[in-house]
């Protein structure tokens, strides 16, 4: 059970930091350094990066906690679906929605198709992205608080 605590800490404390240097470090590198089309195809590249890694390490959290909450629920202190549980589940959906969902848009509205304008979806896609952070966060509070006093 300790193990699981650690690994749990462990992959929301390493997603979390993977989601704050893409947004603090690597997006905004690109459009400092470059010109605005290539920071574009390079953000793009990141980001896509980033949503795969997001998608892998989501669903391993989401088996972890689910095991987890199973454990907890079968010893009498809380329920099947925890609220780490909830919060990896809630991060998972902000990556399809952001980037599978509100980014395909993205391209027709750059041409000036579709019933929304860029700035619009980019801000979709950006609050998205945002929330995923706040959940990844608490995921990780809340793991790293729980392997530390378990341990």
């Amino acid at each position: 059970m300790r193990d699981s605590a650690r690994w749990r800490a462990l992959l929301s404390a390493s997603w979390l930091g993977l989601l704050l240097t893409v947004a603090g470090i690597a997006t905004p590198a690109a459009f400092t350094t470059l010109p605005t089309a290539d920071a574009g195809r390079v953000a793009a590249s990141v980001l896509a990066a980033e949503a795969y890694a997001s998608l892998a390490i989501g669903a391993l959290l989401a088996l972890l906690e689910r095991a987890h909450s199973r454990r907890v629920a079968a010893a009498g202190d809380g329920t099947q679906f925890g609220s780490g549980l909830l919060l990896a589940l809630g991060a998972l959906f902000c990556t399809v929605a952001g980037y599978f969902g509100v980014l395909p848009l993205m391209a027709d509205a750059r041409s000036g198709r579709g019933p929304f304008s860029f700035g619009q979806l980019h801000a979709a896609s950006t609050a998205f992205y945002a929330v995923k952070v706040v959940l990844v966060a608490m995921l990780a509070w809340r793991s790293t608080r729980g392997a530390s006093s378990s341990g």
